[in-house]
């Protein structure tokens, strides 16, 4: 049985969230607050956070930041807001995936299974990914290149890690979204998600403007090319 944690303050969507996770079957535990939602993240383990950006004392940015200091649990947000920044910096900061309001619960449930299915899948045996001089250690969460500490967002790190994954395979921009994130928001499209090749090959590319390991694939897509 998955466990997850809601931070949500509007009572009758709580009735209705709580009524809908039930039954599928899921455990919920919920907070109302940033301060309660402190006090169960520090007395329990969760498979799950579904956490609303807009809160009485403060957002479900804040607490994500922390959580994610110290685990990769699957988040999702519930925001009213579609602005593009919002959902970037959510992503950018940790989110794994976003649902805009008014929302419908089947759709939301679907979105939460979705994710649950896709850490399972991202979670492998696998313990450390190396290639083109790029070492990815999964159980911390870090990236070298040349034995390098390098920092990336957590948007930019799973891109990565997906390629990785996934050495000389072109894939196309709806195979990297479905298997990153679940968003079928208009901002999380091809012109975000060029914004995001270009930050990661910034980082990890010698020559940026001429990648060699991240590469374009004209009308089809991007893949990890293993040089050498």
């Amino acid at each position: 049985m998955s466990k997850i944690l809601l931070l949500e303050d509007d009572l009758s969507l709580i009735n209705g969230l709580s009524f809908a996770f039930r039954k599928q079957g899921f455990e919920l535990a919920v907070a109302r607050t940033l301060q309660e939602a402190n006090e169960l993240w520090g007395e329990g383990k969760y498979d799950l956070l579904v956490l609303d950006v807009s809160l009485p004392d403060g957002t479900g940015f804040d607490f994500c930041e922390k959580v994610r200091q110290v685990s990769k649990v699957p988040i999702i947000f519930l925001t009213a807001s579609d602005e593009e920044m919002n959902i970037i910096m959510g992503l950018d900061i940790g989110g794994d995936d976003y649902i805009t309001k008014p929302f419908k619960l089947g759709v939301l449930v679907s979105r939460i299974n979705a994710l649950l299915r896709r850490a399972k899948d991202f979670n492998s045996t696998d313990t450390e990914l190396q290639s083109n001089g790029i070492k990815v250690l999964l159980l911390q969460g870090q990236v070298f290149k040349n034995e390098k500490l390098i920092d990336l967002t957590a948007a930019e790190y799973k891109l990565l890690c997906l390629f990785m994954k996934n050495p000389n395979v072109v894939l196309t921009k709806e195979q990297i979204l479905d298997k990153l994130w679940d968003c079928e928001g208009n901002y999380i499209d091809s012109s975000t998600l060029t914004v995001y090749m270009r930050r990661l090959r910034m980082k990890i590319e010698d020559n940026p403007s001429e990648p060699q390991m991240l590469l374009t694939v004209r009308r089809m897509g991007y893949k990890w090319n293993v040089l050498g």
